[in-house]
């Protein structure tokens, strides 16, 4: 087995459960009627064949559409002929995907089975399937009607292991349909994918919102408003992405008891790198179409196509704190949730006030508090608590909510599960990071900084130099969005988040390129405007580049400074980015000495 496929936070427990789970029975086949009956035909008298014949089984249907790239069906059955019966004969008439495969001369078939195998832990793998599917690059669509997530039963401690087994092999026969996890893993549309295995936490809180939403709709309530809250790396994307899914697909259901039934749904997201991700997604799971393409947007262009014209059922928003608040040359309104409250029947808002970086964006306290009241006035508050993205422990996480939210500097706790670092040099953190994004175990490795360089979009310097840069004495290293690609790479990173380019590793992020994101190992250079002065951390606007932050705005008729507050949070994205490790360089001295001494836990 590759070493890429095991994580190498538990490699030692996965490896031996390995060693005690009995090897899968996996068998290729041409996938029409005709071959199920040869098969059957063929193993019926093989010591094994029940495994494959008269057990629950996974199966996955593939069809090359194009050279190298792929439409997939991840199923279950206990009944294999049956299912391909009904798949060919019957579905085919229904659904355009089973009239391709049932067309196709290429359509293939892998049959899974295993000793172990029972419904709900066949149901898991399918699902565990579907997850990796959706992120393998040579995978055009993966077509499934559910997600099967189940509860603890009596081999769910099993999940993992045969699953890595089945991945093992397929990978063996077809490396192109079945890459190195590990390379899946760092992909965006994985991180976001719906199909991951939520938490209690997040379970709960999805079951409530489709609660509230039913109950909306039944009662023809319009414009109420589900809030969802948590800070970065509460798992609130994950939690979206999932019921974006599960609606659409109670949408598509046949059962006429539903009335989730043929309602209309739209995911919004102001964040460019972002919606690149929900449009894959979409696109991979045949729920953005042609004919009905606005199924992911941008809110303005959806609120100038709505509002006042047409009513849609359910909106949900990921990074609601991107909305604007006021109008701008695009968006000629005064507050986009208000408008888009007025375009749907319900409103479900992911939302992090932590998280708001610009003046556009900026909610004075009182609207905060008083929007939050009336959510939980309604019974319609979900709060998410758990830290889902910062794998350390609990006072590693506590560090660095310490400099975010109290703004001081204490004492850098030991933990063996997450890599935090201060480095003495610009060029020393940018050589660890660059070691750990050439290691394919470490996975995805940027380097972000605050805004407090110059850069103007599509405009070139003029100071003479051919890029924006990110200068700290003799280190210097372009902004985000500028290194030239070539035709190859510019095909390849076509609809790719910004950190899942190659060449930017060579570019320096921003938070406009990497909010919403996860990193394995961030490093951050904490420019000028964080000082570190009697005590405590204060943010300089004055050093600062981000005039989105630091400009005065109008709020209510009145001019206010909001600039601590969004330097603070922009602060509070780039240090909660990282998954297994963060690295820290200032440019203050002061605050660097202050780290540097925090790192020897001498303070």
């Amino acid at each position: 087995m590759s070493e890429g496929i095991i994580n190498k936070e538990t490699k030692t427990v996965r490896v031996i459960a390995l060693k005690n789970i009995s090897t899968p029975i996996i068998r290729e086949i041409s996938y029409n009627n005709d071959s199920i009956d040869d098969f059957e035909n063929e193993i019926k008298n093989e010591k094994n064949s029940k495994y494959l014949l008269r057990y629950p089984t996974i199966y996955i249907v593939n069809d090359e559409v194009t050279p190298n790239k792929y439409s997939v069906y991840v199923g279950e059955t206990n009944n294999i002929k049956r299912r391909t019966s009904e798949h060919l004969q019957d579905d085919s008439r229904l659904d355009t995907f089973w009239k391709k495969i049932d067309e196709s001369n290429d359509a293939k078939m892998f049959l899974i089975g295993h000793d172990h195998f029972n419904k709900s832990l066949t149901l898991d793998i399918e699902n565990k399937l579907m997850h990796y599917m959706t992120g393998v690059d040579t995978v055009e669509l993966v077509h499934n009607g559910r997600s099967n997530q189940q509860d603890e039963y009596y081999t769910s401690d099993e999940l993992d292991p045969i699953f890595y087994k089945i991945w093992g092999q397929l990978r063996k026969i077809d490396k192109n349909l079945f890459p190195v996890l590990s390379v899946i893993r760092d992909s965006a549309i994985f991180k976001a994918s719906p199909f991951h295995r939520l938490t209690s936490e997040q379970l709960a809180a999805k079951d409530t919102i489709i609660m509230k939403i039913e109950e909306a709709l039944n009662r023809d309530k319009v414009g109420q408003l589900i809030l969802v809250k948590g800070e970065a790396g509460a798992g609130k994307t994950v939690l979206l992405s999932n019921l974006f899914y599960d609606l659409t697909q109670m949408a598509a259901e046949n059962s006429d008891n539903s009335i989730l039934k043929n309602k209309t749904q739209t995911l919004l997201v102001n964040h460019d790198q972002q919606l690149k991700v929900y449009k894959q997604i979409a696109n991979k799971l045949g729920i953005r179409s042609k004919v009905n393409p606005e199924t992911v947007e941008k809110p303005t262009k959806f609120i100038n196509d709505h509002l006042g014209k047409s009513m849609v059922d359910v909106v949900l928003v990921d990074e609601a704190h991107l909305l604007w608040t006021q109008g701008k040359q695009s968006y000629q309104g005064e507050n986009q949730l208000d408008d888009l409250l007025k375009c749907a029947r319900v409103v479900v808002a992911v939302f992090d006030p932590n998280q708001i970086l610009s003046r556009e964006q900026y909610w004075g306290l009182d609207k905060l508090n008083r929007m939050t009241l009336d959510a939980l006035s309604e019974g319609n508050l979900v709060e998410l608590h758990n830290q889902m993205r910062i794998d350390g422990n609990k006072n590693t996480v506590e560090w660095i909510r310490r400099i975010t939210d109290e703004q001081k500097v204490t004492n850098i706790p030991m933990d063996n599960k997450y890599d935090l670092k201060v480095f003495n040099s610009p060029e020393e953190l940018y050589g660890q990071l660059s070691k750990k994004s050439l290691n394919e175990e470490s996975g995805i490795s940027r380097l972000l900084a605050t805004f407090d360089w110059k850069y103007i979009d599509k405009k070139k310097p003029d100071n003479g130099e051919k890029y924006w840069n990110v200068t700290v004495g003799d280190f210097s290293m372009p902004w985000n969005l500028q290194l030239p690609q070539t035709k190859e790479q510019k095909r390849h990173n076509k609809g790719l988040a910004w950190a899942e380019q190659e060449q930017t590793i060579g570019e320096v992020g921003s938070t406009f390129t990497i909010q919403g994101f996860d990193l394995n190992y961030a490093g951050v250079i904490i420019g000028p405007s964080v000082k570190y002065r009697d005590g405590k951390i204060i943010f300089d606007k004055s050093a600062s580049q981000n005039t989105k932050a630091k400009q005065r705005r109008t709020y209510e008729g009145e001019k206010i400074d909001a600039s601590d507050t969004l330097l603070k949070n922009e602060l509070n994205v780039l240090l909660t980015r990282g998954v297994h490790g963060l690295y820290i360089y200032a440019v203050d001295e002061q605050l660097q000495n202050r780290l540097l001494e925090a790192q020897k836990g001498t303070l």
